[in-house]
């Protein structure tokens, strides 16, 4: 394995990264980091949640930033407010002992008009989800005609949430980027025309870890009960998992709010995210588990977007998801950064060939667990 410096990390960043406790590339910071920082091109990168991402391709954006010009030089797209904060901050941290680079993370869920007024100062990155910046670009209040990169991080997840449209406006509005990298963990349809039709034809694409798109460090277990048996069954895993914190992901807004109810009931310590719930108290409730006010966190998929908690030993299924794509999602909430971690199925009788499909099209293998 290679180390940052040899990767051709600048020495100012690598003190940066290293107070953060990252010391040793991962396999996508390894691949990718030299060929960001010595080429000009398109890139294309297909790697699971959790694997370090953002160090991948925030270290040679960083090293390619000019801080003595004062205008914006980079974008990158992010599906939710929290990932684009959580974007934002890790660039921060990495620029402690560099001349100073100025990001900006701007999402719905806050008032557009301290935006603007940020953006007003001098910016040289902008984090962005694609509803906030169409509003920003209609009240003239960003300038993208002089970036030079343009990044978009997770892919399939803003295609899921429904921003094709706004995606398209802003890849016509940034059509004078030198060069756009595409991060996304799955590789769906409308992410491959998204690269055919905005990328260049050679635009250099890799894959980390082909044979495994989900975490090879996340263990996947089932058990059969009925219906009716969920709630109590559980509630003994999550018994079995003694303290360690977890997310429970439910199909719907009705399951999440009645399972939280379940749980409390059953004395464990619950937070619960779902559609109703607004910026404010989302963020109140993402502030609790993560100051470990609560043990447990319950949410649908939708309202999971962005989530990024460290340390998290397990994620349960309630219910298998709808979409192959989900199950990949909702596992990436644990084992992260190098970590094990459990992805825990209650199914019914009826859901073994859901197992079937879910095996072959990840390449992973499902251990049936009998709970005492």
């Amino acid at each position: 394995m290679k180390t940052f410096k040899e990767l051709g990390v600048a020495a100012d960043l690598i003190k940066g990264i290293e107070e953060k406790g990252i010391y040793e590339p991962t396999e996508v910071q390894e691949r990718a980091i030299p060929y960001l920082l010595q080429t000009k091109g398109d890139f294309v990168c297909q790697a699971q949640t959790g694997t370090g991402k953002t160090a991948a391709f925030g270290l040679p954006l960083l090293q390619n930033i000019d801080p003595k010009k004062k205008e914006v030089q980079a974008l990158i797209l992010s599906p939710t407010r929290e990932l684009a904060k959580q974007i934002a901050k890790q660039l921060f941290h990495y620029t402690k002992y560099t001349a100073k680079i100025f990001t900006e993370a701007v999402a719905g869920g806050e008032k557009i008009e301290g935006q603007i007024a940020a953006l007003s100062r001098p910016t040289h990155i902008v984090v962005a989800t694609p509803g906030r910046l169409i509003d920003l670009l209609k009240a003239n209040a960003v300038d993208l005609s002089k970036i030079d990169t343009l990044i978009l991080d997770e892919a399939d997840e803003m295609l899921s949430l429904g921003f094709q449209d706004d995606l398209t406006k802003i890849l016509g509005f940034t059509r004078g980027a030198n060069r756009t990298w595409l991060f996304s963990a799955t590789m769906p349809k409308g992410v491959k025309q998204m690269v055919e039709r905005y990328l260049s034809p050679d635009a250099e694409r890799m894959t980390i870890d082909r044979k495994n798109p989900v975490n090879p460090n996340i263990e996947h277990w089932y058990t059969v009960c009925t219906i009716e048996e969920k709630p109590d069954e559980i509630a003994r895993f999550i018994k079995a998992q003694k303290g360690r914190r977890g997310v429970v992901f439910c199909r719907s807004k009705a399951g999440a709010q009645n399972l939280s109810k379940e749980l409390e009931e059953r004395g464990f310590e619950v937070a619960t995210l779902q559609g109703d719930l607004s910026q404010k108290e989302r963020d109140k409730v993402m502030r609790g588990f993560r100051k470990e006010r609560s043990e447990i966190l319950v949410s649908t998929d939708v309202s999971a977007r962005g989530i990024d908690v460290e340390g998290l030993a397990f994620v349960v299924h309630h219910q298998l998801p709808d979409q192959i794509e989900y199950y990949t999602h909702r596992s990436g909430r644990t084992a992260r950064a190098g970590r094990k971690g459990v992805s825990m199925s209650f199914i019914t009788k009826g859901d073994f060939k859901r197992i079937k499909e879910i095996e072959e099209e990840l390449h992973i293998k499902f251990r049936q667990i009998r709970q005492d």
